[in-house]
């Protein structure tokens, strides 16, 4: 059993060349969200397969960096500046005051780990949750990476995490109530006794960092919003070896597991085809 994490310390805010546009809310206590509804056009669909495809670089680029010794500080400047490079503003950063430019979730961390001085362990499995806002929309993604040699029963927790994300998104459908995403991805992690989060979930994006639409990950009957043509959202769950509670740091954003117990975590941003679903955060 390794040791439970504790907070390092938190390197200055990166910053930001002012031509890249920021999102309405930096700089802000709260953003505006919940009122651009949650189906697109065309033509910000098309934008948000742009930034989807930025975030999804990104990502890639911040995994292949993932080893024992480096720090979540060191990943976060990684990702920061290939956003920047390509033109777009990494969503999370200021994001109700959130400090960095995106989020490294360590072993027990369920989501929203805070990149800090903590340096990666052999064995250890770290989620990177990374968004950019590029053309007025933003692109969300994340995976659970390997540090090292991890054991079989982490690796395997991150192989099934991703195969629940990919069955969720297989069932999406027009005419189909949100409500199948969670049932899907809960019926699949019973079979191996894993703990599905239900505190945290997917969400509604595009023009809006959170647009007030709630994917859950687990079989809520009252997720009945059905899904059309247009709308774009995240489906992104978090599962566990243990149980579901949480605790959260006093930084008010890092959520462990109350038992301490790992968890993995995959998304994507997705868009609701005719017949389907089309994922835009692809590299």
């Amino acid at each position: 059993m390794t040791t439970p994490l504790v907070p390092g310390r938190i390197s200055p805010q990166r910053s930001v060349p002012s031509h890249i546009v920021r999102p309405e809310y930096v700089g802000k206590k709260y953003p505006v969200e919940g009122v651009l509804g949650d189906v697109q056009d065309a033509e910000t669909i098309e934008r948000l397969r742009v930034a989807g495809r930025i975030a999804a670089q990104a990502l890639e680029e911040v995994g292949k960096h993932v080893e024992p010794g480096v720090t979540t500080d060191e990943l976060d400047r990684i990702g920061h500046e290939f956003l920047l490079d390509h033109g777009a503003y990494p969503s999370t950063l200021g994001y109700k005051g959130y400090p960095k430019s995106l989020c490294s979730s360590l072993n027990e961390v369920i989501c929203h780990g805070i990149p800090d001085d903590t340096a990666l362990s052999d064995g250890d499995i770290v989620n990177i949750d990374i968004t950019a806002y590029k053309d007025g929309v933003h692109g969300d993604t994340n995976a659970t990476f390997l540090s090292g040699n991890v054991s079989e029963e982490n690796r395997l927790l991150v192989e099934r995490t991703r195969e629940a994300t990919m069955r969720a998104i297989k069932a999406c459908r027009p005419g189909r109530q949100i409500n199948v995403i969670g049932r899907v991805i809960e019926s699949y992690a019973k079979r191996f006794g894993y703990g599905v989060v239900r505190d945290f979930t997917g969400h509604g994006v595009g023009p809006e960092f959170h647009s007030g639409l709630i994917i859950p990950h687990y079989d809520d009957p009252r997720a009945t919003t059905v899904m059309e043509p247009g709308m774009t959202f995240t489906i992104e769950p978090m599962i566990t070896l243990g149980g579901v509670e949480y605790d959260l740091w006093e930084d008010g954003w890092t959520a462990v597991t109350a038992d301490r117990k790992w968890t993995a975590q995959f998304e994507h941003t997705l868009v609701i085809t005719e017949s389907g679903a089309e994922i835009l955060t692809l590299p």
